[in-house]
């Protein structure tokens, strides 16, 4: 198994980018610098930041007291629903810089000061919702809301001589019944402005830095996974420490979740798109994107990971294995001239290559797919994840003593995955009705793949580059018994739950197909550019809530939409509407359905049904009257 966590070797040939945001920071002097890496989910952002992290460590012995940067890390995922996003990362920050401060033995007391200004920032934020009211003259807030109006000077703003007196001798009584950590943090501190004690904080930060003669690199990740107000919190927070001499921020993000956090956090305000991008832009000076693999990197990736689980699994020596990946990483990063080959994966594992052929076959066969597939797209941990669930479905193979080969479990996983619900239904109901467990229909469509014949397609649900493609793959299926790999997939939707997530692009689409109560073009325009896996788990979910709903007409119209962009996803929802109830079968849908190949049966199941209301089969009587 292979964890779902950021890598620390570079498999994906990302050290390019990682080198040169490294060196941004490096070259940059004391000039402040925020870089943010872009990509969608599961794209390696985790990963890529850990490299850049590398880089900077390299050389730097951690024992010396000198050393040229603080690097700390933040995780905003891990304090949603526990602590204030904005005064997680401040606190963080201020933790960091007391523990360098104490290990260098220097500027202890500097460090502590600015930490007390965060504590203080942090006290301001609990009783900002009772200075309303310190300023309309009240004590009813207790202590902490009248010393609030202490540290800010509200209470001097007050125009009744008689009231300001009377709360500044409240503020005193209440000043002294607080703890002696919030004294110590107060002080002996003037009334200032809150801008000013963020000013004070921002100057205390940058004097820190500069005494200690540091650059402080934060690593902050996996706001891809915060809800908007975390994502928001932690944003706001950075922007405090922004743009102070020896500070860089690195953020990794999907930027399209970002524009997404910001659009919510103004719910209800007219924003314009060009302030959404602006409130990013603002905060990232150099953006750079995570490259998406191509098929050199895809099969450098699956062969690497494959050759390790056979190291784990002893078939392949450690040696074999630690020489065979630097090999494989040496051609990856010459792969832009001339590919990298079957026969050069196997050079790369020398004398022991014949120990991991098939390891070797698989990638080099699997990676086009992998890149091309749109339910896919060469997504490094949606490749692991289609690697761990074929190893467990292997390992209950060989628990249950099932007679299956990998190569075999692969190709028929790979078409779970990206196949059709209408299409996997095709091929499970073959091998289900054939008494030696074949799938007679793929004989002649494999034969006609390996002579570069013409593709037809066995049915409807089978159109499409995905399945021409796929039945070029090794091994040929026609004439195997695969009952044993189809029981391991008998229920689906849970074999792929560990990985049946959309594409980013996908889960708009579904979204907008959820609130869509209305045939739009721009909807199926949209639907017809995913694939067809996608679409059918799009459709899936509209099914549902149509089930849920007992079927009203939008829901239907929902389904209708998927259809449209992929008349091979009739098949799917055509079995639905055999469910619709006899009352919801209106005659305001009979035209959406009547000109649609593959409801032709669902609509005569509906004429020769009595529960379908009397009109709509009045209508369906009459059209089939006038077709003759």
């Amino acid at each position: 198994m292979w964890h779902d966590i950021e890598a620390e070797a570079d498999l994906l040939n990302f050290g390019l980018v990682a080198n040169a945001a490294a060196n941004l920071i490096k070259n940059a002097g004391n000039t402040p610098i925020t870089i943010g890496i872009s990509g969608g989910w599961g794209a390696g952002k985790s990963t890529l930041v850990k490299l850049v992290q590398a880089q900077l460590e390299q050389g730097i012995d951690k024992g010396d007291k000198k050393s040229p940067y603080i690097l700390m890390e933040f995780n905003a995922w891990l304090y949603q629903g526990y602590e204030d996003a904005r005064q997680a990362l401040l606190q963080a920050v201020s933790d960091r810089l007391v523990e360098e401060a104490t290990r260098r033995k220097s500027f202890v007391d500097k460090a502590v000061d600015f930490a007390k200004r965060v504590k203080l920032l942090k006290f301001g934020r609990i009783v900002a919702p009772v200075v309303a009211h310190v300023a309309v003259g009240t004590v009813a807030a207790g202590p902490l809301g009248t010393l609030f109006g202490a540290v800010s000077g509200l209470v001097h703003a007050f125009a009744d001589e008689e009231k300001r007196e009377a709360n500044l001798k409240a503020v005193q009584e209440a000043y002294a019944e607080l703890s002696p950590d919030l004294k110590e943090v107060i002080g002996e501190k003037k009334e200032t402005s809150l801008p000013k004690e963020i000013e004070g904080l921002r100057k205390a930060f940058a004097e820190l830095l500069e005494k200690l003669e540091v650059r402080l690199v934060v690593f902050v990740d996996d706001l891809d996974r915060c809800l908007p107000t975390t994502a928001i919190g932690t944003l706001e927070a950075m922007r405090l420490l922004l743009h102070v001499e020896r500070t860089a921020f690195l953020i990794a993000a999907d930027e399209s979740m970002i524009r997404g956090a910001v659009r919510a956090h103004f719910k209800g305000v007219e924003i314009e798109e060009g302030l959404v991008t602006s409130y990013f832009d603002k905060l990232i000076q150099i953006p750079l994107r995570v490259p998406r693999l191509g098929i050199n990197e895809v099969k450098a990736y699956l062969a690497l990971l494959l050759t390790d689980l056979a190291e784990r699994e002893g078939k392949l020596s450690k040696e074999a294995q630690s020489a065979g990946q630097a090999e494989v990483l040496k051609l990856l990063k010459k792969s832009w001239s001339k590919g990298i080959s079957r026969e050069a994966l196997g050079e790369a594992f020398k004398a022991e290559k014949e120990a991991v052929t098939n390891e070797l076959d698989i990638a080099d066969q699997l990676a086009p797919l992998l890149v091309t597939s749109a339910e896919i797209a060469g997504n490094p941990r949606l490749i692991k994840r289609f690697l761990n669930n074929l190893m467990i479905r292997q390992a209950i193979a060989q628990e249950m003593e099932m007679p299956l080969a990998l190569e075999e479990l692969v190709k028929i996983q790979l078409f779970e995955r990206c196949a059709s619900s209408a299409a996997f239904e095709f091929l499970t109901k073959a091998v289900a009705t054939n008494p030696d467990g074949h799938a007679e229909f793929l004989a002649a469509l494999e034969d006609a793949a390996q002579k570069a014949e013409k593709y037809e397609p066995p049915h409807p649900s089978w159109s499409g580059p995905f399945y021409e493609q796929w039945l070029k793959l090794a091994p040929r299926l026609a004439g195997q018994n695969l009952q044993p790999i189809l029981h391991l997939s008998r229920d689906r939707s849970l074999g792929l739950a560990a990985y049946d997530e959309l594409s980013a692009e996908a889960k708009k689409v579904l979204e907008a197909t959820m609130e869509a109560t209305e045939r739009s073009a721009m909807l199926v325009k949209r639907l017809a550019a995913l694939g067809e896996g996608d679409v059918s788990r799009i459709l899936t979910r509209a099914i549902r809530k149509g089930h849920e709903n007992q079927w009203e007409f939008d829901d239907v119209v929902r389904c209708l939409h998927c259809t449209e962009a992929h008349p091979t996803m009739g098949i799917q929802l055509a079995k639905a509407l055999y469910d619709v109830p006899g009352k919801k079968r209106s005659v305001a849908l009979l035209p959406l359905l009547k000109s649609l190949p593959w409801a032709t049966e669902v609509l005569q199941e509906w004429e020769n049904d009595p529960d379908t209301d009397e009109k709509a089969r009045k209508y369906l009587q009459k059209q089939r009257r006038e077709a003759k």
